[in-house]
């Protein structure tokens, strides 16, 4: 990377730290070495061992590949807008230009809000960067699949058979029984996103219900939305589930596909759902939150085409 970017880099963050300390959101550090990590069944991490002299047996830690529990412990004891920037690692991701197992990450969340008052900071934010950025393009994941796969995306997926039905008329030629989630993502990954990359900014809206995360749902949906630029995804957001009892179901059911399929195992922690429970007088607010991969947004502002032109990587 050569000085000019490096300089460009150093705005852009500089920046980013401007606008949301403008907006009175409190700036947190939180560990990047952890003895737990939320599980996510789709994510690989790293795993290193803290030595203590003279005595055994070490101590496994996890390189974090998002600061969000973290972050959310903080808003479980002080309910404050809150923001973040920091190194986030991700093992086992494809190589390639848009992916670095070290990546820098922006996350923020806002209290008494959803995922549309999220979507609306997120373009004041994209405005203040660069004031020529154009207006995003906003539909629903119903009318993407309507309008690029030429299909009824609920219909479809309440029917059975019928999502493979509809990859099949795609050429996609599924393995017979996929579920509903798996063949989403097929039809998504070949036949959506190669035609995001002929808009410049578009925020796909309320995901389908049967696609597991912690958002909100709302009957067949739930409150999410993602925002790609020139087809390359940027930002996740969600209006963020608050409910102990679902929380926990998720932890628990995620924790057990990753021991299933993770190729490195991590701790979970037991008792982060707890932290969703009104006791004592503090609880757990209402709120949105968003996760945006820095790297990538200097690449869309800088009209870059590979994240290594944006990073400093060391000889590996």
């Amino acid at each position: 990377m050569d000085l000019q970017m490096l300089k460009r880099r150093s705005e852009i963050i500089r920046k980013t730290r401007s606008f949301f300390e403008s907006k009175n959101y409190l700036e947190t550090d939180t560990p990047l070495l952890v003895p737990d990590l939320i599980p996510e069944s789709c994510l690989e991490v790293f795993q290193t061992m803290r030595i203590f002299p003279g005595l055994s047996p070490a101590m496994p830690l996890w390189l974090i590949p998002s600061p969000e529990i973290s972050m959310k412990k903080i808003i479980a004891q002080h309910s404050v807008n809150i923001f973040q920037i920091c190194k986030c690692f991700r093992n086992g991701e494809s190589t390639g230009h848009l992916h670095n197992h070290e990546f820098t990450m922006l996350e923020y969340y806002t209290m008494d809000a959803d995922y549309l008052d999220s979507l609306r900071l997120t373009r004041e934010f994209f405005s203040y960067l660069t004031p020529e950025s154009p207006e995003f393009i906003c539909m629903t994941m119903a009318e993407a699949f309507s309008r690029w796969a030429g299909f009824d995306l609920f219909y479809a997926a309440e029917k059975p058979g019928g999502l493979e039905n509809e990859a099949r008329r795609l050429g996609l030629e599924p393995k017979p029984g996929l579920n509903n989630q798996v063949l989403f993502d097929l039809i998504f990954i070949h036949v959506i996103e190669p035609k995001l990359r002929e808009e410049t900014l578009v925020a796909l809206l309320d995901y389908p219900a049967f696609i597991p995360c912690l958002a909100k749902k709302n009957n067949k949906t739930v409150e999410r939305w993602e925002l790609y630029a020139n087809g390359i995804e940027l930002a996740n957001c969600y209006s963020e589930e608050t409910d102990p009892a679902l929380v926990r179901a998720f932890f628990e059911k995620e924790a057990a596909a990753k021991e299933k399929s993770a190729l490195i195992r991590h701790n979970v922690d037991q008792n982060y759902w707890k932290i969703f429970e009104n006791k004592n007088k503090r609880y757990f607010p209402r709120c949105s939150g968003v996760a945006l991969g820095l790297d990538r947004l200097i690449m869309y502002i800088c009209e870059k085409r590979y994240i290594n032109q944006v990073l400093f990587i060391s000889d590996q």
